[in-house]
């Protein structure tokens, strides 16, 4: 595997993704019942921007460092800047948080999470970072590999019901990912049928990805939401134009949380031709 997150910490892909994620955490934390938490592919969980590989692409320069500077932005956005901050001395952004160290603290005592990653650099990194934490259990594996292990997921021996699936591979091979998760859906919705899904995709040459999305809305779930940021038109296969959130049973209304958001996002973050989208692909009747 050749992909390394660390050129990309902190990029408009990444700002998406978190501003989606947290949104969706604080919905289930609104009822005192448990959740769980399956992240497959955690990557290190905290990057470091004055990296080298980081430094090599600044790419957070045009992603969460725009909206940093921004004096007022919509609530769902003021949210997740306060979650990278909180990483952060004040006044200073150092380092930027992954996705389980932003899901790790918004968990309560009884919410539990479980973080899968293959590469061993980063499997380790994640070890040392959640060392101490009895509610986050890592797993050096395939992430696609664990659902027969952890799932359901259960707290002290109680099945837990509620919860969500983070999926976000690295795309090396984007056609062949798209059946992997695909499949993983599937088998996992087999075992958890009231999961919900946040699933980040790559925007490259947008068209590529509607089959995916088509072949989701055929999964036995309820509803599906797709929430996309396109900072430059979608002319360039060789670059990433753009990337989406693909969120399959998501809580009721969620779009609506999500709605300010998305002109801020463009507004901030895009080029000329830039856009977004969000839109509901499958409802609930």
């Amino acid at each position: 595997m050749n992909y390394h997150h660390a050129f990309h910490a902190g990029n408009h892909a990444d700002v998406l993704k978190h501003i989606v994620q947290l949104a969706l955490l604080d919905t289930f934390k609104r009822k005192d019942s448990p959740f769980f938490v399956l992240d497959t592919h955690g990557g290190a969980g905290r990057y470091l921007l004055a990296s080298e590989e980081s430094r090599k692409t600044l790419e957070a320069e045009d992603g969460v460092m725009r909206l940093m500077a921004q004096p007022t932005l919509p609530a769902v956005i003021e949210r997740y800047l306060k979650a990278v901050q909180a990483d952060n001395p004040v006044g200073a952004m150092i380092s930027y948080p992954g996705s389980p160290l932003l899901t790790a603290r918004t968990l309560r005592e009884q919410d539990r999470m479980a973080v899968c990653e293959l590469q061993d650099g980063e499997a380790a990194a994640l070890k040392a970072l959640f060392a101490h934490d009895s509610r986050v259990a890592v797993l050096h594996a395939d992430g696609y590999a664990q659902n027969k292990a952890l799932l359901p997921p259960k707290a002290n021996g109680a099945k837990i019901g509620r919860g969500l699936v983070l999926i976000d591979p690295p795309y090396e091979g984007q056609d062949a990912e798209y059946v992997r998760i695909l499949a993983s859906v599937s088998e996992i919705l087999a075992r958890w049928p009231q999961a919900s899904f946040a699933i980040w995709f790559p925007i490259k040459q947008r068209r590529t990805v509607l089959h995916f999305l088509r072949k989701a809305c055929a999964l036995p779930v309820k509803s599906v939401l797709t929430v996309e940021l396109l900072v430059r038109p979608d002319d360039s296969p060789l670059r990433l134009n753009g990337s989406g959130m693909l969120l399959l049973n998501p809580p009721w209304q969620f779009d609506q949380t999500l709605a300010p958001a998305m002109p801020a996002l463009k507004q901030y973050l895009g080029e000329a031709g830039a856009s977004t989208r969000l839109q509901w692909l499958k409802q609930a009747e």
